[in-house]
């Protein structure tokens, strides 16, 4: 498959496109979110109770009574339990897991494109045989790489931006991770500042709805992937 870069588009076309995509498909972006945290918290709850991290929150408040110094004391002993890396491993096998739930929504905005009615199991479209394990996969490396990096400030945000487009090339045109991951550094050197400037909107309105109105967050938090999903099928080509 070829590549194109057209003449840039500008960015009022990027972000209407993106508003389409997530007015069209309301409903959808409702039941991903209700999806996401239901499963969500649910894990989290669960593996706060089995691990102990509601009686280690109640040690750290005795430790902040006591002093700052008490309290950092207390935290570093904690980190370093058992139980609280437990729980860790634990809390990122549920983002892995959730992450699939994103390739749904792409599904979904295609099918807009061509004219074909969305349904409820097209959510679920990167469950589906090996997408499972082939998502999970990337974005268990995805994350590895952005925690080992994230104390570095810049770096990680780097990392958000050089994969930004993963996800749908490796979706709607089989490349692989390193492939999609060149292909997205170039479209980075020639798009960067309207993919910066369509990402800070994207940032700032999937959270507005919860600063705002919280259950209005149920339909913002999903917005995300609708402004990948306009840069990508506006940069990219999937052409023979």
């Amino acid at each position: 498959m070829e590549n194109r870069y057209p003449q840039k588009p500008g960015l009022d076309l990027l972000l209407k496109q993106a508003f389409f995509y997530w007015n069209k498909t309301l409903v959808y972006q409702l039941m991903f979110s209700v999806i996401y945290f239901a499963i969500f918290f649910t894990a989290f709850f669960f593996f706060a109770t089995r691990y102990g991290i509601w009686d280690q929150q109640q040690e750290l408040i005795d430790a902040f009574r006591q002093g700052t110094e008490a309290y950092l004391a207390k935290a570093a002993e904690l980190g370093k339990s058992e139980n609280s890396q437990y729980f860790n491993l634990a809390f990122l096998g549920t983002l892995v897991f959730l992450y699939p739930l994103n390739l749904g929504l792409f599904k979904i905005f295609r099918k807009i494109d061509l004219n074909e009615k969305p349904e409820i199991g097209d959510l679920f479209a990167g469950y589906n045989g090996l997408n499972f394990f082939r998502y999970t996969s990337y974005y268990l490396f995805w994350m590895v790489i952005y925690l080992f990096t994230f104390r570095l400030v810049i770096l990680p945000l780097v990392w958000v931006g050089l994969t930004i487009f993963v996800a749908p090339m490796m979706f709607f045109m089989n490349k692989t991770i390193f492939e999609s991951i060149s292909l997205n550094f170039k479209a980075m050197k020639m798009y960067f500042l309207e993919i910066l400037v369509c990402v800070l909107v994207a940032v700032i309105f999937r959270y507005i709805g919860f600063a705002v109105f919280f259950i209005g967050g149920l339909f913002t938090f999903p917005f995300w992937n609708a402004m990948i999903y306009s840069l990508y099928k506006t940069i990219f080509s999937e052409k023979n």
